[in-house]
């Protein structure tokens, strides 16, 4: 089934905050229904659902949830295993976990109870950004109504010791690479490990632990209690299951909404936004998963879909379903260039690199932004990109380069045109090309 969901298959029925938040709205909408039945089940039932289900990780990366949970050590021992829920979601333009933690947090705890069984946990933490002090607020008072009724805690209701804590970040963006935030969990400063070890060997405090995003924790209690096979029926085979998607920038109505996979994204924008403003053809690009994939231009957007082959294949990404739409009035090498300086600020400054080309990337793309650069800067500005791309402990290399590489793999010809009218002596003003069009 390819969009657009309806209301009786959504799993995040509260996203936009209308209904009771607390324990009795979520008991209401479904929430710690049939829990105690799953932990009756055993934790290798729990993961052949998950991975049954074709559920990937909801924050950009896209691994197989149940198959993830499996490499955790299958006995308990002295060391004793962690569950890390990543709420760090400071990729800009996603913003959808937020709703969760604001409206629906009891899914997310539930999802920490099950996940934890699954991985043979007792405690699990919860990270959240630095700015999401509301949503911290909001989380730590669905805890405390968890803890009053039982449902988690030692001697709980559902028969499995659990404790869950809430920790805050102090807002670095890398702290988002699931080994940084371990780093920064345990007190020190946020710079992401090497690997091997894996933090399912070697995770924080040097014990098993396994990270995973909010959304893909907090689907898990429904999926178990509709079904592997019904998660299983929306979009197309390894691209199964609903998505929250966070539509901003130039479309009439921004908003989060949760469809199915493999939606059409132009179906998304027209259906759920009200279309790009001004019209289809006014639309020039769209960074389809978050700020770090590549851009797609407009006659590849007209055909693409939401999920995680159709944009591979556009040398694109879903990443976090956080689709940014630029329209004609934009000027999309400022705003790669304003990308550019957000990653050289986030860079942690450990690997070579990043710390170096993250910073001579921005002061490139400035130049290229008035025009002021040489022609022969934007080959040896892709190079630098492509040696900055696979060569960092982390991806945040990765998400650097990427949005580079997208806006000269569609728009280099703009670039270009800039460069040629500045050394003509007609400096670029952003709109003189659409006043002379009409």
């Amino acid at each position: 089934m390819v969009g657009i969901l309806e209301d009786k298959d959504r799993i995040f029925t509260n996203v936009y905050g209308l209904h009771d938040w607390g324990l009795e709205g979520a008991k209401a909408r479904g929430a710690w229904t049939l829990t105690r039945e799953m932990l009756q089940q055993t934790p290798e039932w729990i993961c052949d659902q998950v991975k049954n289900s074709g559920l990937r990780g909801r924050g950009g990366a896209g691994f197989s949830t149940g198959l993830k949970w499996t490499f955790m050590p299958k006995q308990e021992s002295e060391r004793p295993h962690y569950l890390v829920v990543n709420a760090d979601e400071s990729e800009p333009g996603t913003c959808k976990d937020r709703e969760i933690l604001r409206h629906d947090p009891h899914l997310l705890i539930e999802g920490c109870l099950i996940a934890s069984y699954a991985i043979r946990a007792h405690t699990c933490y919860v990270y959240i950004r630095g700015e999401y002090v509301f949503e911290r607020e909001r989380l730590e008072a669905a805890i405390k109504q968890a803890y009053a009724a039982k449902l988690v805690g030692k001697d709980n209701v559902h028969g499995w010791d659990f404790d869950i804590h809430v920790t805050h970040g102090g807002g670095a963006y890398i702290c988002g690479d699931e080994t940084a935030l371990m780093e920064s969990l345990e007190g020190k400063k946020g710079q992401p490990r090497l690997k091997p070890p894996f933090p399912a060997g070697a995770g924080i405090y040097g014990c098993p632990t396994t990270i995973n995003n909010v959304e893909s924790i907090s689907t898990v209690g429904t999926i178990l209690r509709r079904g592997a096979e019904w998660f299983a029926g929306f979009g197309r085979p390894n691209n199964t299951g609903t998505k929250l998607m966070a539509i901003s920038g130039h479309v009439m109505k921004p908003c989060v909404i949760e469809e199915a996979m493999s939606i059409p994204l132009k179906q998304l924008l027209e259906d759920h936004c009200g279309g790009v403003r001004g019209g289809w053809g006014n639309l020039k690009a769209v960074i389809p998963g978050g700020s770090s994939v590549r851009m797609i231009p407009a006659h590849e957007a007209e055909t693409a879909l939401m999920d995680f082959d159709s944009l591979s294949a556009l040398k694109s990404g879903l990443g976090t379903a956080a689709v940014i739409v630029m329209d004609q009035s934009t000027d999309i090498v400022k705003a790669i260039a304003r990308l550019s300086y957000f990653y050289k600020h986030e860079s942690c400054g450990q690997c070579t690199p990043c710390r170096e080309g993250t910073g001579w990337m921005w002061r490139v793309m400035e130049r290229m932004a008035t025009g002021e650069a040489e022609m022969k800067e934007i080959d040896m500005l892709l190079d630098v990109a492509s040696q900055v791309e696979g060569h960092t402990i982390c991806g945040l290399g990765d998400a650097a380069a990427w949005p580079i590489q997208g806006l000269f793999r569609h728009f280099r010809h703009e670039v270009e045109e800039r460069i040629t009218n500045y050394r003509a002596g007609k400096p670029f003003v952003q709109g003189a090309s659409l006043q002379a069009a009409e």
